[in-house]
């Protein structure tokens, strides 16, 4: 018995086009707000979810290796009282091991739930050296009127309780967007 196979040839073909897209001017924002970090109290907007297991002491609030989930509320003002205009949702790192100089990796998505910019928001990811005066830290990305954003933002701690690990932080924010 012979047997016969037979093979047909598969041609398969890459894809692919590339559009010029059409002129459109880029848009320069700035926006001014203040992010409300508080880990305390009854209701926290930032929670530890995962803490290292660290063979030395360390007393710090946040500890290297320490995660921290947020939904933390942006304020118009540093006031607890001042207008909610949207809020920032992530995660952090406490990434140094040098508690001298405390720093974070951030991974947030800021929103906005009123105003102009109702359903908008724009991604932070980017290290946080918290002990330093002026900071910045880069945005990545964004969605609605802030779609394909990049830019940055220049941090600045308005309240920092070292004690219960409580922030206020003033945000500075420069978008560039189409």
């Amino acid at each position: 018995m012979i047997f016969c196979i037979a093979i047909a040839p598969v041609y398969a073909e890459y894809y692919s086009k590339t559009v010029t897209p059409r002129s459109k001017v880029e848009k320069v924002t700035h926006l001014h707000f203040f992010l409300h970090d508080i880990l305390g109290g009854e209701n926290p907007g930032a929670v530890v979810v995962a803490r290292a297991n660290l063979t030395k002491k360390d007393d710090s609030v946040l500890p290297f290796g320490t995660l921290v989930a947020i939904d933390d509320p942006l304020r118009v003002g540093p006031e607890p009282t001042s207008k909610i205009i949207g809020n920032a949702q992530g995660l952090y790192l406490s990434s140094s091991q040098d508690a001298s100089k405390f720093t974070i990796v951030l991974y947030a998505d800021f929103a906005f739930t009123s105003g102009k910019f109702n359903g908008s928001s724009f991604s932070v990811f980017s290290r946080n050296p918290v002990t330093e005066a002026d900071r910045e830290v880069a945005i990545v990305g964004g969605r609605g009127k802030f779609r394909m954003a990049r830019g940055f933002a220049k941090i600045k701690t308005s309240f920092f309780n070292a004690t219960t690990g409580d922030a206020i932080l003033d945000y500075k924010v420069t978008l560039y967007h189409y």
